[in-house]
């Protein structure tokens, strides 16, 4: 009797210390990692042995609980967390203005198609695709284009105060505004960098047919006109539109034929000049050079270091000064000025080095030696 009373006590200390150690493991299940659930399990498992048909705290069950309560606890922390991220990710008023579409990554094929079945039919001109932040906002501005779409890389966070003017200037114009992802924008513009802005637009080409001089031009009493004679990079002539607008020369012509057209990766190393500045094409440059002559303009062409040997006057570009109308001539790259042209000229400079140069690299490109003619025949130039 005494001993069976001794194991009926031993039986409830053991019941009461094993509820006990359940509502502590529920309550460690958590705060607790991982490691210290398995090693409780394994602790209750020693202290108090149950038949195989009870699981109610099995190694795997701990491992199930602990894994779907701490996946629901991610889960709510991440709608708490939600309503935050979008109010930190909020823009500004101007932007909440616009009624943007959104195109996921796997709907890039489908605005690629739309935008090309669009081409198509916009009264029988071609669209193509301006993408950079200035040449986008510029060909806005300066309603030289006629814009059909613009769209703007898909982003949480607010936007820089580039995107939201040029988004600004698309709605007041009444352009229609996309959200896109960066992929998208990608393929619209193989590949360049866009700065996440790409304008669906009508093309720029050159001005084919002869103006009057602008009246900058009639006050100015020598002005100064850039001539490019096959210049084919789109590299080199949008640095060369860049650096003649910022040098203020009064007007850029150009040959047609076996030069580079102005397309948007020429807007966009013009950091956008091409949509502010004219070019003027002419299918015949010699014509053109011709009656400038007759009228009294001198005309000025360039030469490398191995071409000194000209019957023509070849003069170093800091003794040259600008003492009338003057045209500028620049050949491309390789072969420099043709034969023809070459032969109109009054006067050849050349840009002299300060060292002794490797036969490799012994002259400069078309693009940095305009840039340099440029400004050393405009600062000599006066009564501007």
């Amino acid at each position: 009797m005494q001993a069976w009373k001794t194991v009926f006590k031993v039986f409830l200390a053991s019941n009461r210390t094993r509820n006990r150690c359940c509502l502590l493991g529920l309550k460690e299940l958590y705060f607790t990692p991982f490691t210290q659930h398995a090693a409780y399990s394994c602790t209750t498992a020693l202290f108090n042995p149950r038949d195989k048909s009870d699981e109610r705290f099995t190694s795997s069950k701990i491992k199930k609980t602990f894994f779907s309560k701490q996946h629901k606890y991610a889960a709510n922390r991440d709608d708490n967390l939600k309503p935050a991220k979008a109010q930190r990710g909020k823009v500004s008023s101007e932007l909440q203005k616009l009624r943007f579409e959104d195109f996921s990554e796997s709907e890039t094929g489908r605005v690629l198609r739309h935008n090309l079945k669009e081409s198509e039919s916009t009264e029988g001109k071609e669209l193509e695709i301006v993408f950079g932040a200035a040449p986008c906002l510029l060909a806005l501005t300066q309603s030289r284009r006629k814009p059909s779409r613009l769209f703007v890389k898909n982003g949480e966070g607010p936007q820089r105060e580039v995107i939201l003017r040029v988004c600004q200037e698309a709605v007041r114009r009444g352009v229609q505004i996309q959200r896109v992802s960066k992929q998208t924008l990608d393929k619209m513009c193989g590949g360049k960098v866009h700065q996440g802005l790409c304008l669906q637009a009508s093309p720029l080409g050159f001005i084919t047919e002869e103006r009057p001089m602008t009246s900058h031009e009639v006050k100015n009493p020598r002005p100064l006109w850039l001539v490019l004679d096959a210049v084919q990079d789109p590299m080199n002539l949008g640095a060369i539109l860049r650096s003649a607008y910022f040098l203020g020369v009064d007007r850029i012509a150009s040959s047609i034929h076996n030069s580079c057209p102005l397309t948007p990766t020429v807007s966009k190393a013009s950091a956008g000049v091409m949509e502010v500045m004219e070019v003027f094409g002419y299918r015949n440059l010699k014509d053109m050079i011709k009656v400038k002559a007759e009228e009294g303009w001198q005309v000025v062409g360039t030469v490398g270091l191995e071409q000194c040997s000209s019957e023509s006057a070849v003069v170093p570009c800091s003794d040259f000064k600008m003492s009338r109308p003057t045209l500028l001539l620049m050949g491309g790259e390789g072969y420099g000025l043709s034969p023809e042209l070459h032969q109109m000229c009054d006067v050849l400079l050349t840009i002299p080095p300060h060292r002794n140069l490797h036969p490799g690299v012994d002259s400069l490109n078309v693009s940095v030696a305009t840039g340099i003619l440029l400004h050393s025949l405009l600062s000599t130039r006066t009564g501007s």
